[in-house]
């Protein structure tokens, strides 16, 4: 029997670092580097209909989702992909588009749940291959559903779903972010100009605790030529108080560890406060 509907959460992915990595298809296209599971995502609710249909929502402060579009050409690709219909919607905290991953997240939140409402019986595995190609594809990213797929502070060393990934659970405080808005992700992606310098800006050394994955992370922003003036200020301030802190990938905004991160970054807007997820994506109510 068919259930009325099924909800799926998936966290999202701060990306710390990266490079485009160019594979002969979408499958095998993605990007090497580093970021965080976080504890914030998308929680997807789908139920059954005879054409695909999304509503997008976020969540307020005081809790109440609020209607932000009605269309995700990316998520009604993927349904068209596996063959099948259902309307879909999804819920989320943090702003969209602002670096936090939440394409990928809303990508397989959404097939995850399908997948059990419609008995598709697909691995996980063929999940995240549909998830990552839409991605590629539709120019929204190139590591996050790798990352998604579990949780940790992520060391990215092969491209798409398949490629080698270090997890490590070594942070157990706060992270922050601020967002100053969005940056158009396929603009940056589509930039050949813009990729060159993002590619020269890698770090040469793979980062082996979260210290140095701070360090990593603030070379290459500061390299890469992403950085506007807006970022770099609360860069300083936290530098100032020896907060560990850089610029999110790819977003308008920076994300900082530890327990004096939100009174540090509160003068410059609003704080949204996560922790490291502990695991990917999961089912997480059936309505008969």
């Amino acid at each position: 029997m068919t259930p009325a509907s099924v909800t799926a959460f998936c966290p999202g992915h701060i990306s710390g670092y990266f490079r485009r990595v160019d594979g002969r298809d979408p499958a095998t296209t993605g990007s090497i580097g580093a970021g965080i599971v976080i504890s914030e995502g998308v929680t997807a609710t789908v139920r059954p209909a005879g054409r695909s249909s999304v509503v997008v929502r976020i969540r307020s402060t005081e809790g109440v989702p609020r209607e932000v579009s009605r269309t995700s050409p990316p998520l009604c690709s993927a349904l068209d992909r596996l063959g099948v219909a259902a309307a879909v919607e999804t819920v989320c905290r943090l702003p969209i588009g602002a670096g936090f991953g939440l394409s990928a997240a809303a990508l397989l939140a959404t097939l995850t749940a399908t997948n059990r409402l419609l008995d598709l019986g697909l691995p996980a595995d063929e999940i995240a291959e549909v998830a990552h190609e839409t991605e590629v594809t539709f120019r929204t990213g190139l590591g996050d559903v790798a990352a998604c797929q579990g949780g940790g502070r992520v060391v990215r060393t092969g491209p798409g779903i398949h490629g080698t990934i270090f997890r490590s659970f070594d942070l157990d405080a706060p992270v922050c972010a601020v967002s100053f808005g969005p940056i158009h992700t396929p603009d940056v992606l589509g930039s050949p100009p813009q990729m060159a310098r993002v590619a020269a800006a890698f770090p040469a050394r793979q980062p082996e605790t979260f210290t140095d994955f701070f360090a990593c992370c603030r070379e290459f922003s500061a390299g890469s030529g992403l950085e506007t003036p807006a970022v770099q200020q609360v860069l300083a301030e936290c530098d100032r108080h020896h907060i560990p802190v850089a610029m999110t990938m790819l977003g308008e905004g920076v994300f900082a560890y530890g327990n004096q991160a939100r009174d540090v970054l509160r003068p410059f807007g609003e704080v949204y406060e996560m922790g490291m997820a502990d695991a990917g994506v999961r089912i997480m109510e059936v309505t008969a």
